[in-house]
Order: structure tokens, then C-alpha cells, then sequence
């Protein structure tokens, strides 16, 4: 080969090189780490984190806190304690996410205790994403789930006291009027995880509103509402109102912003913005909370009223509880 051409050749891989796009410098995650919404994510959390502080996989973290969240306590909006729909029947919704797109979800699902379990074997165990009702429950005592009635004496009481009026009108940060820390101090949980490797999953529980018409779902097993996670960007989850964040795609819409650049706290506060401008007078009496962390472990969250609290838990503390930003700023309390 010429000296003239090995000239040409290296000059031209040169400019080549020269017109691609610059690499973005990696950023290494700060640390496993796990967040979750409503004053209960702190022991939910902890759970958590014996996973992720023995290395294990964020996956396998968000499943042990939404279990535990599920029946490790008795509370009227998640798990074996909830309150049932308006024809006494209770019914438990779920997802789970991991940030390669893989999920699974339940919704109006009777009788089983652990719904997020049987939302990760639906993502591990069929081709599809979501199972409901009478099929999911199917599919879950298959998967060797024993069924058990989940309608509590106090729930049964709780019922037929509504009955009296059948009034159904979800009030804002319901589940704060109690002592916090106490079993009426909650709501869904949503909860993010990062692992040491840098992989990031998601998981969201709920017994729904109480007495919700029978059939409603919520945001909650609705992957993109409730609960979205991406390893490119970070994940983000709901709490409140489900029907607003259906309106919206909430979860993906807070993950989207955060790819166009905005920080986890910023993401959530222009979804919220979003939610205002769509339904200015509904969102005056009705609660939507965002709850956010990116791939780098920064968590941000915002909310429509004053009084929703999240759950931050890593390597040099577990226990953290946060107030976050609101657009209206009256404590409904």
C-alpha cells in the first residue's frame, strides 16, 4: 500500500471518528438504595434493604417490602386487611418492575394473601403482563398460593357501618389522621429499589379505595400508571387518587421527564403540574402524590396537597421520613 493511500485511509477514520457523537461519562450509582411512599415505607424499607446490604437484586428487595407491607402489619388499604369494595367483597391489586421492561401485575385479585408474589410470577412465569379477577386467582393457587378469606372482623364492621350512608367520598390524606407510625397511618405502598450493580426495580401493592364499585381498578397494577421503571433513566411510583393517574400515564410521565434531563424532584412536580391544568377544580379535593428516584440514587417526590411523606432508606441510614413539596400548601390533616 502507498504511503499516499495509508495517508488517505487514516485521515478519513480520523474525521470519522471525529463526527460521532461523544460518549456520556458513566455515572456510577452511589450505592443500593430503596424509597418508598406513606410513613409505613420506613419498616416496609427495612425489609428491603437486608436484601439489598447482602447484595442481593433489586427485584428481590421491592418484593420482600411490599410483602411486608402486605401482612406485616393489619391496615385498611393494603393487603390481607383491607377494606372491601362496596359489595363487602376485598379485592388486591399489584405490579412489579424491573427496569429491562420486565413486569407482571394483578388486579381484583380474591383471596390471596400476597398479591406482589403473584405479580412477579406472572412477569417470570407466563407471557403476559396483567391477569385479573377470577384468572388470576386461578392462576395463583396453580402457582400454589393458598387462598384464605382476607375480609377482617373490623373490615366487616368497618363495612356495614358504611352502609348506612353509602357515601363514597375519598378524603384527602385519610390515611394520615391517625398517630404516625399507626396502622390508619397509610396508604398503597409504591417502592423503588437500587441495587450495588446499578439495576433498579419497582413494586406496587394495594387493596384499593374502600368501598370502591365492584370491578374498579386503580393506578396501582397498571404499569405506566402507578409504577414505571427504566435502567436507562430511573423509576417512579403513585400514591393516591388512581383515576387521576390513570388519566395521565403518571409513573411513565415522571420517568419521561427525567430522560429529557429533569431532576427525580422536578420530574415529579411538573407531572403534578400536569394534573392541575388538566383538572384544576378536581384537584383541589382529591389527593396525587409522585415518588421518584433516578439511576444515580437521587429521589425527589411531590404532591397536590401538603402532607404526603416518603420513605428513604440506605448504606448510612434507614429510617429517613421526608415531607414532600405540594402545590396547595393547607395541610389536609
Amino acid at each position: 500500500m502507498s504511503s499516499r493511500r495509508r495517508f488517505l485511509q487514516s485521515s478519513l477514520m480520523a474525521a470519522g471518528a471525529a463526527m460521532l457523537p461523544a460518549a456520556r461519562a458513566s455515572s456510577v450509582p452511589t450505592g443500593a438504595k430503596v424509597v418508598s411512599t406513606w410513613d409505613f415505607g420506613v419498616p416496609a424499607n427495612r425489609e428491603a434493604w437486608q436484601v439489598l446490604a447482602a447484595g442481593g437484586h433489586a427485584l428481590d428487595a421491592v418484593e420482600a417490602g411490599a410483602r411486608w407491607a402486605e401482612t406485616g402489619q393489619c391496615n385498611s388499604t393494603v393487603g390481607r386487611c383491607g377494606y372491601p369494595d362496596r359489595d363487602g367483597v376485598v379485592t388486591l391489586d399489584a405490579s412489579i418492575m424491573q427496569g429491562d421492561g420486565s413486569c407482571g401485575a394483578v388486579a381484583a385479585l380474591q383471596d390471596i394473601d400476597h398479591p406482589v408474589s403473584v405479580a412477579r410470577r406472572v412477569m417470570e412465569k407466563t407471557p403476559h403482563v396483567l391477569l385479573v379477577g377470577d384468572g388470576a386467582r386461578q392462576f395463583a393457587v396453580a402457582e400454589g398460593f393458598e387462598p384464605r378469606s382476607l375480609r377482617t372482623p373490623e373490615a366487616e364492621k368497618a363495612w356495614r357501618e358504611w352502609l348506612k350512608t353509602s357515601r363514597y367520598a375519598p378524603a384527602i390524606n385519610a390515611e394520615r389522621r391517625g398517630i404516625p407510625g399507626n396502622r390508619e397511618n397509610h396508604d398503597t405502598i409504591g417502592m423503588l429499589a437500587l441495587g450495588r450493580d446499578g439495576r433498579m426495580a419497582g413494586a406496587c401493592t394495594t387493596s384499593g379505595m374502600a368501598w370502591k364499585m365492584h370491578g374498579r381498578v386503580g393506578d396501582s397494577p397498571i404499569i405506566g400508571a402507578g409504577l414505571y421503571v427504566d435502567d436507562e433513566v430511573g423509576g417512579a411510583t403513585a400514591s393516591g387518587v388512581g383515576e387521576e393517574m390513570l388519566r395521565n400515564a403518571a409513573s411513565f410521565l415522571v420517568v419521561e421527564l427525567m430522560r429529557q434531563g429533569h431532576s427525580p424532584a422536578d420530574a415529579c412536580r411538573v407531572a403534578i403540574e400536569r394534573v392541575v391544568k388538566k383538572r384544576p377544580e378536581a384537584s383541589k379535593s382529591l389527593q396525587v402524590c409522585f415518588l421518584a428516584m433516578n439511576k444515580h440514587g437521587e429521589v425527589g417526590a411531590f404532591a397536590l396537597h401538603q402532607g404526603f411523606v416518603y420513605a428513604v432508606c440506605g448504606a448510612q441510614r434507614q429510617d429517613a421520613l421526608l415531607e414532600s413539596p405540594s402545590v396547595y400548601t393547607t395541610a389536609k390533616t
